[in-house]
């Protein structure tokens, strides 16, 4: 037996060793030492000294999301904060001289005393960890105090200034602070601390930061904002720390068990706890123990705690925001609130004729845990089983208790083969109820069936798992289940265990098709040993082309013969053979899918950068001087650059792929541009559209890698050709030719750096393998098609040199002759903005580009009052103004299926 280690916590209102007699009397009457029984057999984990609570997070998110409306309000609503800080004063401007002095005098005493005072407490009852967390805190809050004081002083608005500080009374020439650089830190102690979970504490506290705060207020050292502001601080700065250094662990113990046990009337013996694979679930149903009793039988007990409980929050939290209600259970409960659902559902499961585990006994273990005490159930789960030993009896028999609890309206919610039982006379028993619903309404019911049969068609296959559903529930019931038969219905694990063979069904998918593609390709005269070029006839192309066809077609056999049906598939097929007319459209689970989540957060990024680059022009005179034929011809050039764009796409693409459909998905790439770096959006979404237009997923990337590998060839030959004819034309402030060579210098400085760190270096060849994989036999792929190849390269060209002749047009839309810049000079400050662009990590390189742009053309010549309207004309037009025709056709391509 191993005893467990010590943990700090908070032993107040819970059972340990100090608080029992050292002896215990047998039956007989005579006294037994007892201090083995503290022991738990086996070993058991140690637990964390501290944990990150998922609940100090969300209150530091709170806290943060308060403030921000603090200093909003005083902001925007200034007539309000200045007409309340005028009625509390005229309010406390009434109160006796002498009852404030009092007040002041004895909070500022007591603000003190009383936090050392339950430091002294703490420090005598052996919880130092919680007074370091205090201190830490308190000194966080000091920080922030002093940087919001200088922040306020300095750079606030006259707003948020005059909400905060008031004309001090002892020097009319200074303000008051904005924020208590005493008052702040102390709120942070106490939380931190927690004296918020010690009554008596809590009052007297709050009591005297009432009192400080009144004594403040009425002598017009303070605001009102000031002192909310100075809570939220304290209040912020302290679940900060805790969640960042992690709050001590008052998890109980094994010990804790054993004297709870007793509590409740038990005898315990020993104790072992039972490892239970419930990770992927969230991990939050609680730690078993089988324990032994002197006179009776084993018990298998339940402890849940409230970080046990907390576990899978997020994952919770996240449900509950994309499925419907009907679909999800509570991200949140009290330990009261799960220690009674429990309970109650299994009574009820019990009543219902089902087999589950008998609860005899429910009772807490201190202020953060409860336990629930069943009867031993033994045996074994359905995961530990054998394959041999799931024998159709025993799946009818799983069928059966499933019908029991649905006679009664019960639903089970989490039907995985853990949950589901073996004992050793081959009874079923459904355990883990504690995640179920009573009164369930048909849709959750629907979910279990469906459930049970991925469960069980998991270990015996689709056919026997559906023919046990029909055998007991009858054709009707398992049909209705057909619409929530989808991943999204399903558990956690069992998603994850349907993507994991997702995985190898297409690992082995690709290994046929390279055996195929291996054993298809017969050796060809022309591929000699011989490094000599060797030059094809007529015949030998045909025949060159011939093989090509017949090493597709045995690659198309080999995919169709190693292609297989998932799992959910194959329940479907079997079903349907029972009751062809069954519903099979899956049933809208979700209240929000991650793609219009996704959509609407893009939307909103990129209509705040559009209105951040808005705010600051002034469109009277850009418009005034702008000449509109110029406008016009740069709105062309720009519409034109999406058909070049498909044309590069699409020459590297061997298969037919519509080209209307290829232009449209290229102006859905202006509206991801603009919540994506440029380097990835394109990618991606092209990547996505050539897949839903039939080219095989490894192709698609392929075909995107080739397009890129190209495009940055030609960006640099055209850098580098540019660079060297401007650098020849008389410029009369820089040689951009130099500017080139500066810029490569740089890049080659950086690939150094990359490549002789060994993080950066396995970063960047782990994402261009993945990007290029494939790439090389693409391209010969493409070299064998000339007209494509011309197709690609040539869009490639027309696209640089819409974006070129989009910017001079903008350049001369705001310009004359006298400030007229070449071509050649024009396209190197492009290209250079655009790589600048690509490479910056903000959502189509905003302010990267603009920069680069303005400070490029200024320097091969071009006034500031030119290049700047230009540059925001020629941004406008290829950025801004793209995104709500980008929008539509992105929708307008998901809802056909295209993206």
């Amino acid at each position: 037996m191993k005893q467990q280690g010590a943990h700090p916590e908070d032993t107040e209102g819970t059972p340990d060793a100090s608080s029992r007699p050292d002896t215990a009397k047998e039956p007989g009457g005579a006294h037994r030492d007892v201090a083995h029984i503290d022991e738990v057999e086996g070993d058991e984990p140690l637990l964390p000294a501290r944990v990150h609570r998922p609940s100090d997070l969300m209150r530091l998110v709170g806290g943060v999301l308060a403030v921000v409306v603090l200093l909003a309000i005083a902001a925007f609503a200034h007539g309000t904060t200045s007409g309340l800080e005028q009625d509390i004063n005229k309010g406390t401007g009434q109160a006796p001289d002498l009852l404030i002095k009092i007040a002041g005098l004895a909070s500022s005493i007591a603000i003190l005393l009383v936090p050392v005072a339950f430091a002294i407490e703490r420090l005598i009852k052996r919880d130092g960890l919680r007074i370091a967390d205090g201190v830490l805190a308190a000194v966080l809050a000091h920080g922030v105090t002093l940087a919001t004081d200088l922040w306020v002083a300095r750079a606030a608005p006259d707003s948020i200034q005059d909400a905060l500080t008031q004309p001090s009374p002892g020097d009319i020439h200074a303000l008051t602070d904005p924020v208590h650089g005493y008052l702040a830190p102390v709120i942070a102690y106490m939380t931190a601390v927690g004296m918020s979970r010690r009554p008596r504490w809590r009052a007297v506290l709050w009591v005297v930061l009432l009192l400080d705060a009144f004594s403040m207020l009425v002598t017009g050292y303070t605001t009102p904002f000031s002192i909310i502001l100075t809570v939220l601080i304290g209040w912020t700065v302290a679940y900060g720390t805790l969640y960042a250094v992690g709050s001590p662990n008052v998890r109980p113990t094994g010990r804790t068990l054993m004297a709870g046990l007793r509590t409740v009337g038990f005898r315990p013996v020993t104790a072992s706890r039972e490892e239970t694979a419930d990770a992927a679930e969230g991990g939050d149903r609680g730690r078993r123990y089988f324990v032994t009793l002197e006179d009776g039988p084993p018990l298998d007990v339940t402890v849940v705690d409230r970080e046990q409980q907390a576990q899978g929050f997020f994952y919770r939290a996240w449900r509950n925001l994309a499925l419907r209600g009907f679909a999800t259970r509570r991200s949140l409960q009290s330990l009261r609130q799960a220690l009674e659902q429990e309970a109650l559902l299994a009574y009820a499961a019990i009543a219902a004729g089902a087999n589950a585990p008998k609860l005899i006994a429910t009772s807490e273990l201190g202020p953060d845990a409860v336990m629930l005490v069943y009867e031993h159930t033994g045996g074994r789960t359905l995961d530990s089983l054998d394959d041999d030993e799931i024998t159709d009896e025993l799946l009818r028999d799983t069928w059966h208790q499933v019908k029991a609890l649905q006679s009664r309206r019960i639903a089970h919610r989490r039907l995985v083969g853990d949950a589901i039982v073996v004992d050793r006379s081959g009874t079923v028993i459904l355990t883990d109820l504690r995640g179920g619903e009573i009164a369930a309404g048909d849709l959750l019911l629907r979910m279990d069936v469906s459930q049970l049969l991925v469960t069980l068609g998991l270990r015996v296959g689709a056919e026997r798992a559906v023919a046990s559903a029909l055998s007991v529930l009858g054709p009707d019931a398992v049909a209705d289940c057909l619409p929530m038969l989808q991943p999204i219905a399903l558990s956690r694990s069992t998603r994850a265990t349907l993507r994991r063979l997702a995985r190898e069904r297409a690992e082995r998918e690709r290994e046929a098709v390279l055996e195929a593609s291996r054993h298809s390709r017969p050796p060809r005269a022309h591929e000699a040993d011989d490094s000599r070029p060797v030059v094809l006839d007529k015949a030998g192309k045909k025949a060159v082309r011939a093989e090509q066809r017949a090493e597709k077609r045995a690659i198309d056999e080999a995919l169709d013969e190693a292609r297989e049906e998932d799992m959910l598939s194959q329940i479907r097929q079997e079903v349907l053979r029972i009751r062809p007319q069954a519903p099979v459209e899956p049933a809208r689970l979700e209240r929000v899918r991650p793609r219009t989540l996704i959509s609407l957060i893009a939307g909103a990024i990129g209509a705040y950068f559009l209105l951040t680059q808005l705010t600051h022009i002034e469109f009277g005179p850009l418009i005034s001087n702008a000449e509109w034929g110029w406008v016009a011809a740069a709105v062309l050039f720009s519409a034109l650059s999406y058909v070049a764009a498909a044309m590069a796409l699409l020459g590297f693409v061997p298969e037919r792929v519509p080209f209307l459909r290829t232009v449209a998905a290229q102006v859905a790439g202006s509206f991801v541009k603009i919540v994506a770096p440029a380097a990835v959006g394109g990618v991606a979404l092209n990547t996505r559209f050539l897949q839903r237009a039939g080219v095989r997923p490894g192709l698609a990337v392929a075909s995107v890698g080739a397009s890129q590998l190209f495009g940055l060839g030609c960006h640099i030959l055209m850098l580098l050709a540019f660079g060297y004819l401007t650098g020849t034309e008389k410029t009369p402030s820089l040689s951009p030719s130099r500017t080139v060579i500066g810029g490569l210098l740089t890049v080659a400085v950086l690939v150094l750096v990359v490549t002789s760190v060994p993080f950066l270096r396995k970063f960047v060849v782990t994402r261009v393998r993945s990007l290029f994989a494939g790439v090389v036999p693409r391209m010969l792929d493409v070299l064998q098609r000339p007209q494509k190849l011309v197709t690609g390269i040539g869009g490639m060209l027309l696209l640089t040199a819409c974006f070129v002749m989009c910017l001079d047009a903008s350049i001369r839309a705001f310009g004359d002759e006298s400030t007229s810049v070449s071509i050649a000079g024009v396209a190197v400050v492009f290209l250079a903005g655009n790589a600048l662009g690509s490479a910056a990590p903000t959502p189509g390189g905003v302010g990267a580009v603009e920069a680069t742009l303005t400070v490029g053309l200024i320097a091969v010549g071009l006034p500031k009052e030119v290049a700047a309207p230009a540059v925001l004309l020629f941004r406008l037009l290829t950025l801004w103004l793209p995104v709500l025709p980008g929008w539509l056709a992105f929708n307008h391509l998901t809802r056909k299926a295209a993206l």
